[in-house]
């Protein structure tokens, strides 16, 4: 294995948005250690970013000693569909996600969360801080959490960075797939994210879901900070009603899962509110930087 490289193969999901997806994977190329291949499933993107990621990054994978695979669909199969298809050919030991609208903070992030996955047999599933890419870089989300009636509530969000109660390790109930490394056994046991909640919204906890039914364990470590610039990759998709299958899936996903949430002691209801946060798109905020 070429130094500085981990045994770790990161998908990530393009369509369109061209700028956000060339920060995300060329910063993967910047930190220390580099996975060991990265694959973009691209949903038909029409704006260049094929063009950048079969030219330009393309070069700079292979100058990083980075494998780089590239699977093109006609269309926008849906995120479940394409993920599907990265974890058909990904080779690592573990697999990531990373939506193409995160980007990394911590140079050290994957050995962090890697080293994470390999300190027990049980730890299946970790996702890092993930933080708003402008300054104060405050929390967007530090794990989930799932109430007796199943609602959500975003761990973290909005707190600032370095808030204490969410400056350790700690054991969840579930993660958004925005960011996240999982052991490659945890797949190939319970299979890949179930298409019944394409194109995207609660698959990820459905997925944290069966892995914790299987006996993985999913982790939050704050050690590993990426940013997440939030809703880009699902954005500008005017085909889709988000608002409809946001409510869909989740009323799926309280089916599958009452009889293990409604005994979890989760949050109350009255902190499951979303909360409406500023964003900024990446023109505003230009390069966030990367730390050591």
């Amino acid at each position: 294995m070429t130094e500085g490289i981990l045994p770790a193969s990161i998908i990530v999901v393009s369509y369109n948005k061209r700028p956000y997806t060339e920060l995300c994977v060329t910063s993967m190329l910047e930190g220390n250690p580099r996975p060991a291949q990265i694959v973009v499933v691209d949903n038909g993107s029409e704006d260049g970013t094929v063009e950048l990621l079969e030219g330009k990054f393309a070069g700079q994978a292979e100058e990083a000693g980075v494998d780089f695979r590239l699977i093109r669909n006609a269309s926008n199969v849906g995120a479940c569909t394409a993920r599907n298809q990265g974890i058909e050919v990904v080779t690592g030991e573990h697999i990531g996600f990373m939506d193409n609208d995160v980007a990394v903070r911590s140079r050290g992030w994957l050995g962090v969360l890697a080293g994470v996955l390999e300190e027990e047999p049980s730890h299946g599933i970790v996702g890092p801080k993930l933080l708003f890419p402008f300054e104060p870089w405050n929390i967007q989300h530090a794990g989930a959490a799932i109430s007796t009636a199943g609602r959500v509530k975003y761990l973290g969000r909005g707190d600032p960075s370095d808030a204490p109660e969410h400056g350790t390790r700690r054991e969840l109930q579930c993660l958004i797939s925005a960011c996240w490394l999982m052991k490659a056994e945890v797949p190939a046991q319970i299979g890949g994210l179930d298409e019944v909640f394409n194109p995207a919204q609660f698959e990820d906890f459905d997925f944290c879901y069966r892995a914790r039914e299987a006996g993985w364990t999913v982790l939050y470590d704050p050690a590993a900070e990426m940013y997440h610039y939030e809703s880009v990759t699902t954005d500008g998709s005017p085909d889709v009603n988000y608002k409809y299958i946001t409510i869909r899936n989740g009323m799926e996903f309280k089916r599958r899962w009452r009889h293990m949430f409604a005994h979890e002691h989760g949050p109350p209801d009255s902190e499951c509110r979303w909360q409406q946060l500023e964003t900024r798109p990446i023109e505003e905020t230009g390069i966030p930087p990367i730390i050591d």
